[in-house]
């Protein structure tokens, strides 16, 4: 079985926050279970990708196939700098693959044969899987319908692109065209693997695919527990210190935090870490300015992946107020080192936090949010409890291999 990742973007752009994140995460654990562990059916993972980060591209070899972190990339032009990524060269390599693939099982012997290469009835018994992350780009949307035209199964992570939410914000016609023209029938092909059973029930509300199946991300975990001490140690600080860790864009809510935090009567401090377009990052500036919310706002920008997890265990709390959210590592990332969180109901991992008691859930209303923010202020002993119990929960119930394991099964499952 052979595992092809199609994503127009992979690391090192992280630019794009948490999605490249566990894209490369889940690559880089399937390569270790095949080396780790023989009979797995698995004998080749392979990505995929353009040189997109954001509007520059990335500064590595094109067209040929590199180890990243152990994992084989191949990294392509993109002829459009926009969300779109469209990049010819990423899908005549894909056509490539899964043709030859073909020619092998079906033209074995007839090799000498010339012209286009005959689609078989059946999938190849090598047993290729496309498996994309993200949707409403080219990138993906167009090697979706090439895996189809050969017949090959499709696994699609739509990283919370398919909801209610993303459908009618950005680039709203775009999406819409897309979703009527050709779409719609090529979801319908897929599997769909949601990171959340909040995101499985948005998706089922935009399409019904082939199946659907739950599968957490897997996601960077800070092995010591010493920077949760760090946290654990400053409860009796004047100042109550909130932190918003991830890419800022409309979806995140911020300006409703900040009608929030207007409202409160605490001494507070709030850490911005992350990185937006310019125009929205000076709008949401100048609202803090009118709200007289600035002297209390550091605003960081982007953050490394050595220097987060010490960055936010200097923090009380973790706040993210986003309107549609279908994961949020950050928020495992956060309780990886005992910092609790809190979060609105629209974010997936909000059920998980409710139900492991882990941090506060909040309406997308700004006066529920002040209140939440209050609660988890004066509740300092259940705070303290966190800190002690999150790293371990965590590192139990995101495990890397226990994790990847189940994406094998889901995998297998098709063939």
């Amino acid at each position: 079985m052979k595992i092809i990742h199609i994503s127009a973007s992979y690391k090192p752009a992280y630019i794009y926050g948490g999605p490249i994140q566990s894209v490369a995460k889940l690559c880089e654990a399937l390569v270790r279970l095949t080396v780790s562990v023989e009979g797995l059916g698995i004998h080749d993972v392979q990505v995929l990708t353009t040189t997109a980060n954001g509007t520059s591209e990335l500064d590595v070899i094109i067209g040929k196939t590199t180890l990243v972190d152990g994992v084989k990339v191949s990294y392509f032009k993109r002829w459009t700098k926009d969300h779109s990524h469209f990049s010819p060269g990423l899908l005549l390599s894909l056509r490539k693959i899964l043709r030859y693939t073909q020619d092998d099982e079906i033209n074995t012997d007839n090799r000498h044969l010339k012209g286009p290469p005959r689609l078989a009835d059946t999938p190849p018994k090598e047993g290729n899987i496309v498996h994309i992350h993200a949707w409403w780009n080219l990138v993906s949307v167009l090697s979706c319908w090439i895996a189809k035209c050969y017949k090959v199964p499709v696994v699609l992570s739509p990283r919370g692109m398919l909801t209610a939410y993303t459908q009618h914000n950005r680039h709203s016609f775009f999406k819409q065209l897309l979703h009527r023209s050709i779409g719609k029938k090529l979801l319908q092909y897929c599997h769909i693997h949601a990171t959340s059973e909040q995101e499985k029930q948005d998706i089922l509300k935009i399409v019904m695919p082939k199946s659907i199946t739950v599968i957490p991300n897997l996601v960077s975990i800070k092995e010591s527990v010493s920077s949760s001490q760090l946290a654990i140690d400053n409860y009796d600080t004047p100042v109550f210190r909130l932190i918003f860790l991830s890419r800022i864009e409309e979806k995140k809510g911020l300006e409703l935090l900040f009608d929030a935090l207007s409202l409160l009567d605490i001494n507070w401090q709030l850490s911005i870490a992350g990185s937006g377009k310019e125009g929205y990052v000076e709008s949401l500036k100048l609202k803090a300015e009118k709200l007289k919310l600035n002297p209390r706002i550091n605003w960081i920008g982007q953050v490394t992946d050595q220097d987060k997890y010490n960055l936010i265990a200097k923090h009380d709390l973790l706040v993210l107020t986003s309107f549609n959210e279908n994961f949020a590592n950050v928020v495992i990332e956060s309780l990886s080192i005992g910092t609790p969180v809190l979060v609105s109901d629209k974010v997936g991992l909000s059920d998980y936090v409710s139900e492991k008691q882990l941090g506060w859930i909040c309406k997308l209303d700004a006066n529920d949010i002040k209140v939440t923010i209050l609660n988890a202020f004066h509740d300092q002993e259940k705070r303290k409890k966190i800190g002690q119990m999150a790293p371990e929960i965590i590192r139990k119930d995101f495990d890397d291999q226990i994790l990847a394991n189940r994406y094998l099964e889901m995998y297998k499952g098709l063939m």
